[in-house]
């Protein structure tokens, strides 16, 4: 992967920064770091994928968000994108401006003492509403996913069946969230999914923080108590469960079992 982010950043005609920190992304699929590209600091991303295991859409994400989510969505600007093969692996990698701010988390967690102004929260429930109105063929949950994984993890009594689909960016969680100003980063999986999914997966990924949580459904409320919004939830909840079977994020079980049990 060091190689191949090597080779990414020459053909982007790219410096490395000195120093600059790398970012592994889940189970090393993924390496980013800070470059320099005509004067400006940007961050590149190399992402791999044994050849013939690439999802339809899994490497045009950020370009295809650069076209088609509205401008007023707070995000780093797009520059380019560059594809490749190599010992049977399938590369892609994009460019794009710095973070203005810093990611709010290292993980999907949020830190126990995380505190936002009301314009950050704002911004995002702007955001949101923005990026559901957005008409798009790309498909971030399938059916088939919901048929399967809400039963698994859930138990046979659980619905699989959404009230109404809309657009989300299919990843809200911390560490793709930006502060102090709002931006919001990692376009790879956006497209269709269940009403209220990214709302959904903010508030389920903050059970562990309850400060954090109460201020998520403070602001939310109306998504949240919705009949779609509680489906997207136990949607939510089961893509948690099934990584705490992996040892993920381990410190959500208790509180998100508890609100499994209460919205079924």
């Amino acid at each position: 992967m060091r190689a191949e982010l090597e080779y990414a950043v020459d053909t982007f005609g790219c410096k490395r920064e000195e120093g600059g920190t790398e970012v592994w992304g889940w189970d090393g699929r993924s390496l980013s770091a800070p470059v320099t590209a005509e004067g400006r600091q940007c961050w590149i991303r190399v992402a791999g994928q044994l050849r013939g295991k690439v999802t339809s859409g899994a490497y045009n994400g950020p370009e295809a968000a650069a076209w088609h989510i509205p401008a007023k969505v707070p995000r780093p600007q797009f520059i380019g994108m560059h594809r490749w093969e190599r010992g049977g692996f399938s590369y892609y990698a994009d460019l794009h401006t710095h973070l203005l701010g810093r990611p709010l988390s290292a993980t999907a967690l949020p830190p126990d003492d995380l505190r936002l102004s009301d314009h950050w929260w704002d911004q995002l429930a702007g955001a949101l509403a923005a990026i559901s109105r957005v008409s798009s063929s790309r498909v971030a949950v399938r059916a088939e996913r919901l048929t399967w994984a809400m039963p698994r993890f859930l138990g046979h009594g659980a619905p699989t069946e959404p009230p109404s689909w809309t657009t989300a960016h299919g990843d809200i969680q911390w560490s793709n969230l930006a502060g102090p100003e709002l931006e919001i980063i990692d376009w790879e999986r956006w497209g269709c999914a269940p009403e209220g999914y990214d709302v959904a997966v903010l508030y389920v990924s903050s059970l562990a923080a309850p400060d954090v949580a109460a201020q998520v459904r403070d602001r939310f409320s109306d998504v949240l108590d919705s009949p779609a919004g509680r489906f997207s939830q136990l949607y939510a909840a089961s893509e948690f469960i099934q990584g705490f079977e992996r040892g993920n994020n381990l410190r959500l079980e208790s509180p998100l079992r508890a609100l499994v049990a209460s919205l079924l």
